[in-house]
């Protein structure tokens, strides 16, 4: 006689992670992982980890870095990536060699040319990212595997058909293929995984105390990368963050939500997204984030 499994949502959008990872892996010479600390890559480093153990990750991790970070985050990628082969590309180092140019706003529009830098320098051939379709209107767009030329650019109009979740990575020498395992993941689904499987995460990302201050609508930490401006009083609040950026840009919500529980509920509650809610530099145009693919971002 024999017992039927029936898998959770969780077990099934994990399998299906671990199966693009491994696919990847497979059919791919250069590989890499963008980590940044942030809560989405670093349950796709957790789950990367499952797909190969008891071997260790078989590719490097890139962070592209801005500068502007939370100190908080680059401590934690820090610690997290002992054990793994960390690349980080700077933005600085592009601004110094005269490739972009800092006008004394958010860096996040300049992480493209310092991530395609990386890429080329590197040759990788396929870059796992850790968007989701749920994010935003133009991530939803995405395919799991999607097509870059040799300029790094996106065309949705020649994304590839991914029926029966068979995978098309085939490209010619200076194109490379955007991957990513958390497509069919929401805001919600990571949460809950990462209560699940009980992965540590900044802190930032629960409840804490922090001098902040409004603008555009938007609640702004009160860091050394960004202060109050002309009529803008900063004030202390208990807040939390639901995505991590340039500090520059990214807001954060007054919460009381200090684990991973009280976080699930939060965001069950929610009907706005994190991108939508705290990323100033969504609120560009509603082709804003479509253009900055285009051109070769995340």
């Amino acid at each position: 006689m024999t017992t039927a499994y029936e898998l959770s949502h969780l077990d099934t959008l994990e399998a299906e992670a671990v199966h693009v990872f491994r696919e990847v892996a497979a059919t791919f010479e250069r590989p890499v992982l963008l980590f940044s600390g942030g809560k989405d890559s670093v349950v796709m480093l957790h789950v990367a980890a499952k797909a190969f153990w008891p071997a260790a990750v078989p590719f490097p991790l890139l962070h592209v870095d801005t500068g502007h970070n939370f100190d908080e985050v680059i401590e934690f990628r820090d610690a997290r990536t002992q054990d793994s082969r960390l690349l980080v590309a700077r933005v600085q180092d592009d601004i110094d060699a005269g490739r972009v140019t800092d006008d004394g706003g958010s860096r996040n529009r300049l992480q493209t040319a310092t991530l395609l830098r990386a890429i080329g320098e590197h040759r990788f051939d396929a870059v796992f990212g850790g968007a989701r379709r749920d994010e935003e209107k133009a991530r939803a767009k995405e395919r799991v595997f999607s097509f870059r030329d040799e300029h790094g650019q996106w065309d949705p109009r020649r994304q590839r058909p991914e029926l029966w979740s068979l995978y098309n990575g085939q490209h010619r020498k200076g194109e490379h293929i955007r991957v990513f395992p958390l497509s069919n993941w929401t805001e919600l689904d990571i949460w809950q995984y990462i209560e699940a499987e009980d992965i540590r995460l900044p802190g930032i990302y629960y409840a804490h105390k922090r001098q902040v201050f409004q603008r555009d609508g938007m609640l702004l930490a009160h860091t050394r990368f960004v202060t109050p401006g002309p009529g803008e009083e900063p004030y202390e609040a208990t807040v939390r963050f639901r995505t991590v950026g340039d500090a520059t840009c990214t807001g954060c919500v007054e919460s009381t939500a200090a684990t991973a529980a009280e976080v699930v509920a939060e965001t069950a509650a929610s009907r706005v997204t994190e991108r939508g809610a705290t990323r100033a530099d969504d609120r560009i145009s509603e082709a804003g984030m479509e253009d900055r693919k285009k051109e070769g971002y995340f």
